[in-house]
């Protein structure tokens, strides 16, 4: 499971032009699921991303989390972070991410898990085709990622 977590000063996003979900500060979260993701593994991304301490504290160090802050989560569905590029072709191949029976629980639990921690959590549509808006606030973008599950890690 992968997070691509912006810090943002402000997000939105739009389907067909209407506005679906929206934050101040807080994080922009593009969640992408794979293969071999569960529902557990969704709870410890969300925990990581709560307590992750990228936001400036007094003194302009990055030593605060979400949580500290009371900021907000918009979480956003996006297959594409497991495109694979290595290949010869110019077509990325999407087949490491994972179809709609094993991501959609996934999101969902991460949300659910992101609520539990007291985030107030904003969401785009799973599956749909989505425009989002932010400022970026530094900017500060990371990628937080759970590592691959092995044959005798897998559920």
């Amino acid at each position: 499971m992968r997070a691509l977590l912006q810090r943002v000063r402000r997000a939105q996003v739009d389907i067909d032009g209407v506005c679906v979900g929206k934050i101040g500060q807080g994080l922009l979260i593009f969640l992408g699921v794979t293969l071999t993701d569960t529902p557990e593994d969704a709870v410890k991304l969300a925990k990581k991303c709560a307590d992750l301490r990228i936001f400036e504290d007094e003194n302009e160090k990055l030593n605060l989390s979400l949580l500290d802050i009371g900021g907000s989560a918009l979480v956003v569905s996006q297959f594409t972070l497991y495109g694979e590029t290595a290949g010869s072709g110019r077509r990325p191949s999407f087949s490491a991410a994972a179809r709609p029976d094993v991501a959609v629980p996934c999101y969902e639990k991460f949300i659910s898990a992101l609520k539990e921690l007291g985030i107030g959590v904003e969401t785009g549509r799973f599956g749909a085709d989505m425009q989002v808006d932010l400022v970026n606030d530094g900017p500060v973008t990371l990628m937080l990622e759970l590592p691959p599950k092995t044959g005798k890690d897998k559920k």
